[in-house]
């Protein structure tokens, strides 16, 4: 692919996102010309909207499990990977805003957000089992309060640099889940 196609695509698909999620009416006409380009150039890539809306969840998805593996869940100390990985989600929570909840009737789709999501959670094991979680926390405490720190500051925040809204999250999370 070209470099201006393969800008254009990136272009369409993250703006469909930001658009979808705060109208999932939006048309391909107004995607199209909020990214830039002739909505006669999104029909030659996408043969439909549901082909699009497809393309964009892959899109969210792939981003999601880059986000993971660039923080390194398994070899970077905890601390660090922590950080790295919430302020990556971060990032595509603002760069992909639309919900994969839409797409889980996938079976491949959500076979690769579950893979995510026991990623996580192996991590957080190992969080607490290094003490940078209190042990003793209902199961799956953790887990359900990280995403929603992160789409909170993700919404409510937009100001905040993913690196600084990364420092809010973990300090808000450790600060409550901490060892003492």
């Amino acid at each position: 692919m070209r470099a201006d196609a393969a800008r254009n695509l990136e272009a369409v698909l993250a703006t469909g996102a930001r658009m979808l999620a705060a109208d999932p009416g939006a048309s391909i006409a107004a995607i199209a010309a909020e990214a830039g380009v002739d909505r006669r150039t999104v029909y030659r890539r996408f043969s439909s909207r549901e082909d699009l809306l497809t393309a964009i969840y892959a899109s969210r998805l792939a981003a999601i499990e880059h986000a993971i593996a660039d923080a390194r869940l398994h070899e970077a100390p905890v601390g660090v990977a922590l950080h790295r990985y919430v302020e990556n989600i971060i990032a595509v929570n603002r760069t992909w805003p639309v919900d994969l909840a839409r797409v889980l009737a996938d079976d491949r789709v959500r076979a690769r957000r579950d893979a995510c999501v026991r990623e996580v959670d192996v991590f957080l094991e190992r969080a607490t089992s290094e003490g940078l979680l209190r042990p003793g926390l209902p199961p799956g405490w953790a887990s359900a309060l990280l995403p929603q720190l992160m789409h909170l500051v993700s919404r409510q925040m937009p100001a905040l640099s993913p690196a600084r809204a990364a420092d809010v999250v973990v300090d808000t999370l450790l600060r409550g889940l901490g060892a003492p």
